[in-house]
């Protein structure tokens, strides 16, 4: 016979998680949100037509039972990219340091479209796609968040 799963039995895992359409992509949004990265973390690989950001995520899944909050590096990376543009990204400075706020998409024809990376302070990133293929991985293990503060969104 088999048993019911308990809440006790439970761990905290690393995410990996896949999107592949809207849906899906705002589950990973809400775990990227207020994720930090300096410029010089995101990589733009046109042969390979990949788009990936190296993040210091805030662990919003386990921010409530966390004694201090806690932020992990994780690879936040966009298969079948055409196209990367940005606004208000200053790209020069590789140590200038970028607060994710969310992740949206915009559909196109047969499946195309774009993902926009909404940064604080009126940035963004436009990472124009040929289908949605998103991963989102952690690769560390959790460490106590520098500011030791929850995130905040004044309403």
């Amino acid at each position: 016979m088999e048993e019911d799963a308990r809440f006790e039995d439970g761990q905290a895992r690393p995410l990996h998680l896949k999107a592949l359409d809207a849906d899906d992509l705002s589950v990973v949004s809400a775990l990227a949100q207020d994720a930090v990265f300096p410029v010089g973390e995101m990589q733009w690989q046109a042969r390979q037509r990949r788009f990936a950001v190296l993040l210091n995520r805030f662990r919003w899944e386990d921010a409530i039972a966390q004694t201090a909050p806690e932020r992990v590096r994780a690879v936040l990376v966009f298969e079948d990219v055409q196209r990367i543009s940005s606004q208000g990204v200053q790209r020069g400075d590789k140590d200038v340091v970028l607060s994710l706020l969310a992740i949206s998409f915009e559909p196109g024809e047969d499946g195309t479209g774009a993902a926009i990376l909404t940064l604080a302070g009126d940035g963004a990133i436009r990472i124009e796609v040929e289908a949605l293929d998103v991963t989102l991985k952690d690769v560390t293990k959790p460490y106590i968040a520098p500011s030791k503060t929850v995130p905040h969104h004044p309403e």
